[in-house]
């Protein structure tokens, strides 16, 4: 007896039967928050080209750490803004300098209900805005740089951070702050490493965020945006040196490579959806040039769909509770 032929189209006749099917879902817990604190604002100050997202106080970031917890986000990911810099990036070092401080506070405030995940580089703390130091010749000095790392990786350790995420693309800078963690007694801290950043032209938004003094770009040491075997390299490499989670970055224009790592890496993969992708996003949306709340869900899910088994977003508290409504 012949059947009747298939009809794929049976399966999306109704909303209720494409959630039923769908292949992919997303949910909060899946979700990550950046968040930028400035050291000596008084209130929050919007960044000209991220509509939505400011430079926080110490008590705003509080609020909306409190708010990604109970929303049941899988983290928050702190960038700190130090009102002095120079060319070593020491306040990076400081116990109470932004970044650290920050995240003593957010501990204090969510305590273990919020993964809290710190930043680990020097651009916001060079007068060079680089992401390590520099040697006489003005170009990023790899292996002195490992050092500075792992002593920042103590010192958000030591504030409370659950994890911390070096983002400079040191050759070995896995390592490094893995050795260090382990040195000073914090086994169980996470190292989430920017194994796969490429140098991108989609970074824009975040320089305003951050109040970036690079002058030039990062391209001898962030990868080659026509590279795609390399990534395996790097997530590789990182992975052997001790990274528990790696991250590709960015995310909408690197699908083929996230998908990529998602086939091949033994630890969890994270994807950042950057700035520029954010704002591309609010701009076209805001002119009425696409509808903002599905495009945003479908470069969530697209993401999701690569291979990401949690995103980097800012738009990650508005989609949870999305999502919650949703269900």
């Amino acid at each position: 007896m012949a059947f009747p032929q298939m009809r794929p189209r049976r399966l999306r006749s109704t909303p209720a039967l494409r959630r039923l099917v769908a292949e992919q879902r997303l949910g909060g817990s899946e979700l990550i928050l950046p968040a930028f604190i400035r050291e000596d604002l008084t209130e929050p100050c919007p960044i000209g080209s991220m509509p939505g997202v400011v430079q926080h106080t110490a008590d705003s970031l509080k609020r909306v750490a409190a708010q990604a917890a109970e929303q049941g986000l899988g983290g928050i990911m702190l960038f700190g803004i130090p009102a002095d810099r120079d060319p070593t990036g020491s306040a990076a070092l400081e116990p109470a300098g932004v970044l650290n401080a920050a995240i003593r506070d957010v501990r204090s405030e969510v305590g273990d209900d919020l993964v809290i995940m710190s930043d680990l580089c020097l651009d916001e703390f060079t007068d060079h805005g680089h992401c390590g130091l520099l040697d006489t010749s003005g170009q990023v000095d790899n292996d002195k740089t490992l050092d500075i790392y792992g002593r920042m990786a103590v010192a958000q350790a030591d504030a409370g951070a659950h994890v911390v995420a070096p983002s400079g693309m040191m050759d070995g800078g896995a390592g490094a702050v893995r050795r260090a963690l382990e040195s000073a007694g914090h086994k169980n801290t996470v190292v989430m490493s920017y194994a796969a950043k490429y140098a991108s032209a989609f970074y824009g938004p975040f320089r305003e965020a951050v109040d970036s003094q690079l002058a030039g770009d990062r391209r001898t040491y962030q990868m080659d945006f026509r590279n795609r075997r390399e990534a395996l390299t790097e997530v590789r490499l990182d992975v052997e040196e001790g990274a528990d989670i790696v991250i590709v970055k960015p995310a909408m224009s690197y699908l083929d490579i996230l998908a990529d790592v998602a086939a091949t890496s033994p630890v969890p993969v994270a994807a950042y959806q950057v700035s520029g992708e954010y704002s591309m996003v609010e701009a076209a949306a805001a002119n009425g040039w696409i509808d903002r709340r599905p495009a945003i869900m479908e470069s969530l899910l697209g993401i999701k769909r690569a291979g990401a088994d949690m995103v980097i977003t800012y738009w990650a508290s508005e989609a949870a509770a999305w999502l919650k409504d949703a269900t």
